[in-house]
């Protein structure tokens, strides 16, 4: 509730301190009168200059300016070389400043019950721009006004001396300047007694206001009263409180006072405007009398005086309010270590410190010895939660409580009518708030949504939202005046308001406000779906009384020894509260549901409500020093001041007191009707808000969002970076979150996931079974017999999508930026009578609306800008009437537009109305519908987004694919791509190189120019097109799949358009779809293209054999075609064998040509001779590669006769014929060792081809093949899995001789084995049969007969 926001200690102490309204910016005077501009919320230091002597930077920087502006003779003393003085006053001065200073004058003005202009926005009339961006830093001494930029570093000091030099003391920014050639005013009080007015555009005194005061004056502030006239009020040493017309500043002669009244003895110190609910703003002055006075400005009499402390003066006064503490209206410092609050006069009026600012600081900054002391004090225009200090250690900036939301709940409005209204609290009363928009201000403002956004774009209609609002009491009283929440059943019919502090609780029945339910507690929640409620009962905990005189008696220590009794017991009570859930009969009775919820053993410290209940369990965790002085602090206060006394702080709240770091997993979600928990433990969430059809949730932390989906079953969406956020409502799937300094609006999709297609799945077969069951309930068993038909395939293709989360800032506190380059008197032009402003002229031209076909003017912006945010926390309301309404803490209804078509069209298809989104669209500019249809695509309106006329092809691609419109998909294709004439007719293959080269006849340039543009355009879109072939496949469109197939096979007949996978893919898809005269015509462009391998595979796919062998033949790839010429038994083998080898050989033999001189070549030559004869190359033998199984090419095989073997008599000479034997020869090669001359043998051919499964491993001849070099060594090495019989005979001979032909004769080769045809049949040797190769080529040996 209480916690320190920022401090940055100070070695002298601070006395002048302001805050700007809308930037994180403070600025600082300390008592040596040096200035700084300090950036809070980043803990940086922005500028920082001596004002009270002359700054050496500014002096140095001035005169460099003006050498570069070639100004050398100047004359006189620099400005920046005049000593400031003593500083009185700081401030800031842009156009926000200006905007909410003129606002916060007429939302007090607009309060009174006679006020002009009550039922009109407090933020219309706002003053034109007149800074163009700029951030000044204005310093009041008393010697000269300094005026500092803080966006461009430059400044202009004002010396005495044009303000009749006299000293200034204070000064004040004139809101309402109705004259453009002066520009903004700032008035200066001097210490004669006299106001001084100077124009910031000619830097010139324009007005004077004499005749008041007797000594100097103190203090100025501008005001507005309920009749609408705006004043100038000054206080002076002399103690008197003046009032001047400020709404005649025009006038040349000079201004006299209008009412003058005695305030204080001894002089006015500050004078301060205070706003009341439902009455004229009032006027709080603090003199140096120790007195307080508050003044009525409707008949400028007295009110009341008190002192605020006892005999010390106030030297700093601020008006407050917090919904936190309702009772406190007034905020004052004086010089001691407490921020004092003052109570408003119905309650007490008595004066209470609100805080120990000691208890904040860290304690190694405050000394032992060293007291702190508050020397100034200001609370935050814009924000009240954040009040700064200047003391004598440091700036310290304290947070009260940014999460507490006015007491009021908004009702829901009935069935056709225009009227709202929303129940609140205040002083103890229940009242009726009926809010509406005023229809005569707005007569099209149902149907000119548009319209009123071409106002708005002129920058007259951010405020042209007027509501018209009425209170009304009602009869029933509230029990309690503290801090209350209300809440509203799912119903409307029911209204809960709980008193944290006290703690109670009461539920009114809306008509009759009687009261249902009532008791202890601070913690309820409502579910979202029925009139039913948690709570957690406590029991009323004792005060403890303060010690009396006779504290040492013996009653007296009974008496406390019972009330510490009592204390302790009824924090047990509290520790053991479980939680209760209760229903609210039709009757208007609560009925108990459930008395516990069986749970968790800790201590329940927060319920949420909705469509699951949430509890928060306390944990045990280390609490920092700072949060435990601060609780200490806050435990300490009575419970009519801001908080509550004992255990029952807040600090119990979750809301309180949360740091930036992940919280402990101690949230628990049950269900309302099993009271079992749904889910595991979460982080507690600071609030939670339920979508009313129960299809999200929203989870709020300190810095983020957590969104997630209820349907059809919980999970996670996602989270979005809304930081400090303090509620949110939702409206479908739009949640609108407020924040301490914006309006937030969250688009939320869920998307399509895995389990809701199952989920739709499974809901259509208990559909069918339903109707299936109904149908055997009326007819019998006879409805289960079916009739076989055609079966219908489903063209639907469902595709995933994921959740979206788009996030729109809808009102801030800032104005959009806009920064010049100079602080100069810009340009003007002179026409007829006035001035006009070139910079206006731009500003009104840019801000015009363009105008579409037809005449129709369209936003040109793709959302509005952003809108004022109302001052102050705010509560939700919601969308009503097309507008989001927002309540702050006066009870005030505001309107926030939402009828700019970027936002319109989005709330629009975010509430299920995607085509009356995109009629809106018509207003918006084209180039922004790209944007929206990819909104509408999040939110799963693909089909609807295709109206959009002014999306681009890209996009109306991905639209029509979502769409499953697939020809639209196919001719956007066509149109992004430029292909629409190609593949009509056969294209043959060319390069791209070849294409874009314009050296051809002039016939065909522009030929060969389109043909290489549509080739360019389907490799740009490639992956867009296969997307669109499955997608044609999926939903059974195979004329579109044809269409896309013709041009890419005929840009992949394009060398270098397609690569491997994408040709590979698209051989399969032209096969699939029977493409085959086509697929056989990319195989052979392919090839010409020199892709073999997708030729190949193409050519497999086809299933031409031939064809593959030459792609790979002709593209080079001879390993492969020699390995696929052996599995499938081609013919063309023993030639493929020869081209590799050949190719390999010369790869081996090729030297590169390198440049050497004659002593390096003759080096050369003797490191490496060269072979000089034929009989030399004879002794180096060619490599020779085989696939496994095959024989060699060069050597021929040895056999070796068998003993006792008779072999028939064999020429020299191969056989021509290689198919046939010689007559008369006897194949006995295959025969074993022993055999008998005459039986009958087999030829190693017959025996390789004819021979069974079972054949014995030595029924095959001995092999010897003649030597091989190294690499037909290696070569072989890979023939490992060849026959057995070899390896059999292979270990049966020696391994380390070499095998000769026996003297004898006995060993003769067969007569078939010089024949070619056996030479290719034998299997190669295993890896053992080459230790018995001879090491020289072996010369066949005739047998002896």
């Amino acid at each position: 509730m209480l916690r320190l926001r920022a401090f940055r200690p100070t070695s002298d102490k601070i006395v002048k301190i302001q805050l700007h309204p809308t930037h994180p910016w403070m600025v600082t005077a300390d008592a040596s009168d040096r200035v700084s501009v300090w950036d809070w919320e980043h803990r940086q230091i922005i500028y920082e200059l001596k004002a009270g002597g002359v700054d050496e930077r500014r002096l140095v920087g001035a005169k460099l300016e003006k050498l570069a502006e070639g100004d050398t003779d100047s004359k006189g003393k620099p400005t920046e070389a005049i000593r400031g003085g003593s500083v009185k006053q700081v401030g800031f001065f842009d156009d926000d400043v200006r905007y909410w200073q003129n606002w916060r004058n007429r939302a007090a003005a607009s309060e009174a019950p006679n006020a002009v202009n009550q039922n009109s926005s407090a933020f219309g009339g706002s003053p034109v721009t007149s800074t163009r961006g700029r951030h000044f830093v204005v310093i009041c001494c008393e010697n000269k006004a300094i005026f500092l930029d803080l966006v461009t570093m430059r400044g202009r000091d004002v010396p005495k001396q044009e303000l009749d030099n006299r000293s200034l003391l204070c000064m004040e920014f004139l809101s309402r300047s109705a004259s453009s050639n002066d520009g903004p005013l700032v008035a200066f009080g001097g210490s004669d007694g006299v106001i001084r007015v100077l124009s910031m555009i000619t830097w010139k005194m324009v007005r004077r206001y004499t005749g008041g005061h007797k000594g100097s004056i103190a203090c100025l502030m501008t005001f507005m009263a309920a009749s609408g006239e705006a004043f100038l009020v000054s206080g002076a040493s002399d103690g008197l409180l003046i009032l001047w017309s400020a709404d005649h500043i025009n006038d040349s002669r000079e201004l006299v006072p209008k009412l003058s009244l005695k305030a204080h003895d001894g002089g006015v110190v500050a004078v301060e405007l205070s706003r009341v609910m439902g009455s004229a703003p009032q006027l709080i002055t603090i003199g140096a009398d120790k007195t307080l006075a508050i003044w009525d400005t409707m008949t400028f009499k007295e009110l009341r005086r008190i002192k605020p402390v006892a005999k010390l003066a106030c030297h700093s006064v601020a008006s407050w309010c917090h919904p936190r503490a309702p009772n406190l209206d007034i905020l004052t410092c004086v010089k001691d270590s407490h921020i004092w609050a003052i109570e408003h006069p119905t309650y007490s009026a008595l004066t209470r410190p609100l805080c120990e600012l000691s208890s904040l600081v860290p304690p190694q900054v405050l000394a032992q010895t060293k007291k702190l002391r508050v020397y100034c004090m200001v609370a935050h225009p814009l924000q009240p939660h954040l009040v700064a200090t200047g003391t004598n250690i440091g700036i310290i900036l304290s947070e009260f409580d940014p999460r507490a939301l006015p007491a009021v709940a908004p009702l829901p409005t009935p069935a056709g009518g225009n009227e709202h209204s929303a129940v609140y609290i205040v002083e103890r009363e229940l009242k009726l708030l009926n809010f509406q928009l005023s229809n005569t201000a707005n007569p099209t403002l149902a149907s000119a949504g548009p319209a009123a956004e071409a106002i708005r774009a002129r920058g007259e209609s951010a405020e042209s939202l007027v509501v018209k609002q009425a209170k009304k009491h009602i009869s029933t009283p509230a029990p309690h005046d503290s801090y209350s929440v209300l809440s509203v059943s799912s119903s409307g019919k029911y209204v809960a308001v709980v008193w944290p502090d006290i703690p109670s609780f009461v539920v009114y029945k809306v008509g009759d406000w009687s009261v249902v339910d009532s008791g202890t507690g601070k913690l309820f929640a409502w579910d979202t779906c029925r009139d039913r409620y948690a709570l957690v009962e406590t029991a009323l905990m004792p005060r403890m009384p303060p010690p009396t005189k006779s504290g040492s008696s013996k009653k007296a220590r009974e008496a406390a020894a019972a009330q510490a009794a009592a204390v302790v017991a009824a924090a047990s009570a509290a520790s053991s509260a479980t939680v209760q859930v209760r229903i609210l009969l039709d009757d208007g009775t609560a009925h108990v549901l459930q008395r516990s919820i069986d749970g968790r053993n800790e201590q329940v410290i927060g319920l949420h409500g909705g469509a699951l209940l949430g509890v928060a369990y306390r944990t045990s965790r280390r609490i920092s020093p700072t949060a435990a002085s601060a609780i200490s602090t806050i435990s300490t206060m009575p419970m009519s001041g801001f908080g509550a006394s004992g255990p029952h702080s807040s600090f119990d709240d979750p809301f309180a007191n949360k740091s930036s770091e992940a919280g402990p997993q101690n949230f628990q979600l049950y269900s309302w009707e099993t009271y079992q928990p749904v889910s595991g433990l979460l982080a507690q969430p600071e609030w939670t808000a339920w979508d009313e059809t129960v299809e999200y949730c929203a989870f709020a932390y300190h810095q983020y969002i957590v969104i997630a989906s209820l349907r059809p079953q919980f999970r996670f969406l996602g989270d979005v970076a809304i930081p400090f956020a303090t509620g949110g409502v939702w409206h479908r799937r739009q949640l609108f979150v407020a924040t301490p300094t914006t309006i937030e609006c969250v688009f939320v999709d869920a998307g399509v996931a895995p389990i809701d297609i199952e989920t739709k799945k499974r809901k259509e077969q208990m559909k069918a079974r339903e109707a299936q069951s109904q149908a055997v309930a009326q007819h019998g068993e006879l409805a289960l017999i079916t009739v076989e038909t055609p079966q219908i395939t489903s063209s639907e293709r469902i595709s995933l999508r994921p959740p979206m989360l788009q996030v729109v800032r809808l009102a801030s506190f800032q104005q959009g930026p806009s920064i010049p380059p100079f602080i100069t008197l810009p340009k003007q032009t002179r026409a007829g009578d006035e001035t006009v402003s070139q910079r206006d002229t731009e500003e009104r031209r840019t801000g015009e609306v363009a105008v579409a076909g037809g005449g129709v003017n369209v936003a040109v912006t793709r959302f509005p800008h952003e809108q004022r945010r109302p001052i102050g926390p705010l509560v939700i309301v919601g969308v009503r009437d097309r507008v989001l309404w927002l309540i702050d803490r006066y009870m005030c209804a505001h309107a926030l537009s939402l009828s700019h078509p970027g936002i319109r069209c989005r709330c629009l298809a975010a509430h299920g109305d995607p085509v009356s989104a995109v009629k809106w669209a018509s207003w918006l500019a084209r180039e922004h519908h790209d944007d929206l249809a990819q909104f509408m695509l999040g939110m799963g309106y693909a089909t609807e987004a295709l109206h959009l006329p002014g999306i681009s092809k890209r996009l109306e691609f991905d639209l029509a694919m979502q769409s499953n419109d697939l020809k639209r998909a196919l001719e956007c294709l066509l149109t992004m791509s430029n292909s629409r004439e190609i593949g009509q007719e056969r294209v043959g293959p060319a390069d791209v190189t070849e294409i874009l080269n314009l050296t051809v006849a002039p016939p065909t340039v522009a030929k060969q120019e389109n043909l290489a543009d549509a080739v360019q355009g389907i490799v740009k879109f490639v992956k867009e097109f296969f997307d669109l072939i499955d997608a044609a496949d999926a939903t059974g469109q195979s004329d579109i799949a044809r269409e896309v197939l013709k041009r890419l096979a005929a840009a992949a007949s394009v060398k270098g358009a397609l690569h491997g996978k994408m040709l590979r893919g698209l051989a399969l898809r032209l096969a699939n779809h029977g493409e085959l005269t086509r697929l056989s015509g990319l195989a052979s462009n392919l090839i010409t293209a020199g892709h073999g391998r997708e030729a190949a595979f193409a050519a497999a796919v086809l299933g031409d054999n031939p064809l593959m062998e030459k792609a790979w033949q002709d593209t080079g790839m001879l390993a492969e075609a020699v390995l696929h010429a052996q599995a499938h038994g081609r013919p063309t083998l023993r030639s493929l064998v020869e081209s590799w080898n050949r190719m390999l050989q010369r790869e081996l033999e090729h030297n590169p040509t390198v440049k050497t001189d004659a002593a390096a070549a003759f080096l050369a030559s003797l490191e490496d001779p060269k072979l000089t004869t034929l009989g030399e190359a004879a002794k180096k033998p060619p490599i020779e590669i085989l696939p496994p199984g095959m024989a060699s090419l060069t050597a021929p095989p040895i056999t070796i006769k068998k003993p006792g073997a008779l072999p028939a008599p064999t020429p020299t000479t191969q056989n021509p014929n290689p198919g046939a034997t010689p007559i008369g020869a006897q194949t006995t090669s295959g025969n074993p060792i022993g055999t008998p001359i005459g039986a009958p043998t087999t030829t190693p051919s017959a025996a390789t081809a004819a021979a069974p499964s079972d054949h014995k491993e030595n029924d095959k001849p001995l092999m010897l093949e003649g030597p091989k070099d190294e690499t037909t060594a290696s070569t072989d090495s890979v023939a490992q899995d060849t026959a057995k019989t070899d390896e059999v005979v292979a270990k049966s001979e020696p391994s380390a001789e070499p095998v000769d032909a026996p003297k004898d004769g006995s060993v003769g080769n067969d007569s078939n084995t010089g024949s070619s045809s056996e030479k290719s049949e034998v299997p190669a040797p295993s890896d053992e049969t080459k230790v018995v190769e001879e090491t020289k080529p072996t010369e066949e040996v005739t047998p002896s007969v």
